[in-house]
């Protein structure tokens, strides 16, 4: 059972209780009393103190606590908060520019984005066929504790931030920017480290290889296939919620196994990333395949909505969203795991939410299952009366 810490009004009237019965003949407790206002300074203070107790309590164990003392922890575990990294830093994204042949854009180049992004060449480019592309990545912010803001889709205009000859001041991206994350927030890193608690290295355990994965900058699920691709090989599946949640959070990449990996087909982008921090760590003979998830489009069908608000609705579609995240797995029952979610999962998340009672999911109608490599997300829901 908890300890009930007394608030700051039950200090006082406990202080003020000691007071009026210890000194016979007076009336501690009036206005002015200097034993009054002794009284309720010394119930502050030990509120104060209560507070610090809370705090040191709170600290001294893994699952509760936060920043620096979490950090602590999770070292004791090989377990390290992911750091800010830019978007651009692993694949470079590519803006590319109009312009007269033989013009050229010199490595540092600054270009920004409408919002005041900015970003810096890291490759020259040459007009060629009235056009010329660059490599670029995202500038980092000055705390240096984001680096999300710099992802970009295919087509997003960027400007010069001083002209060239030459070259239209005005391009666009041509090859997306990804892998730009914020530093990981208290509730990730516990997460992966009371995973590394649970689950002990193992010498390349099914585990050991979600526990790697996850150790990679922007990863915040992943699952473990072995044989996936036939004896002695480990296919994992990750996905990047935050980094590439643009693309609902799936790899932006090709599938395939690390650089130095002879025995396959080497992977690109976020999955090479992947690939190549798994390789040293890896039992030296497997191997080891990194992939995307395919997404697996559900789409819902929910009769007695007529009184449901657009506010409602969208909690709604969060919660259901959210079960996904919870519950989804692309390793099927048929290679070992449980690769369901139920639909009383999703009921449940629903009638949570105020003002939805009389609901009915019409469709689907059974439990969601995928095929090994499908992720479920959610798809259009319609809204019958």
């Amino acid at each position: 059972m908890p300890y009930p810490r007394p608030t700051l009004t039950q200090l006082r009237a406990q202080a003020a209780a000691d007071l009026q019965v210890s000194p016979a003949g007076s009336d501690p407790l009036l206005r002015f009393s200097s034993l009054n206002v002794l009284g309720r300074a010394l119930a502050g203070l030990a509120q104060l103190q209560y507070g610090y107790t809370d705090y040191v309590a709170q600290q001294s164990n893994p699952f509760t606590a936060t920043d620096e003392f979490l950090e602590a922890w999770a070292a004791l575990k090989n377990v390290y908060r992911e750091a800010a990294t830019q978007a651009g830093a692993v694949t470079p994204g590519q803006i590319t520019f109009p312009g007269t042949n033989g013009y050229q854009i010199p490595v540092g180049t600054l270009i920004s984005r409408g919002d005041g992004v900015q970003y810096t060449t890291t490759s020259l480019g040459t007009v060629s066929g009235s056009t010329v592309t660059v490599n670029a990545r995202a500038n980092a912010d000055s705390t240096g504790l984001t680096g999300a803001f710099g992802n970009c889709a295919t087509g997003t205009v960027m400007t010069l931030a001083t002209s060239i000859a030459g070259i239209s001041s005005t391009g666009s991206v041509t090859t997306a920017f990804t892998g730009g994350a914020d530093v990981e927030k208290d509730d990730s890193l516990r997460s992966r480290m009371l995973f590394a608690y649970q689950n002990p290295p193992q010498g390349g355990a099914v585990n050991d290889y979600v526990t790697w994965a996850k150790q990679v900058n922007g990863v915040t699920r992943a699952w473990c296939n072995p044989n996936g691709f036939g004896v002695g090989t480990v296919v994992v599946y990750a996905m990047l919620d935050n980094t590439e949640a643009a693309y609902n959070g799936f790899p932006q990449g090709t599938n395939g196994v690390a650089t130095s990996e002879t025995r396959g087909v080497a992977a690109t982008g976020d999955q090479l990333t992947i690939a190549n921090y798994i390789y040293p760590l890896r039992p030296a003979t497997a191997l080891v395949y990194v992939c995307a998830p395919n997404q697996l489009v559900v789409n819902f069908t929910i009769s007695g909505t007529s009184g449901f608000s657009s506010a409602t609705k969208a909690l709604i579609q969060s919660a259901i969203a959210g079960v996904f995240v919870m519950y989804g797995s692309p390793i099927s029952a048929t290679a070992g795991q449980n690769g369901t979610v139920d639909l009383s999962y999703i009921e449940s998340a629903i009638a949570a939410i105020s003002g939805t009672s009389g609901f009915v999911i019409t469709s689907p109608t059974a439990n969601i299952v995928g095929s090994t490599g499908q992720l479920p997300v959610l798809g259009a829901i319609t809204w019958n009366p």
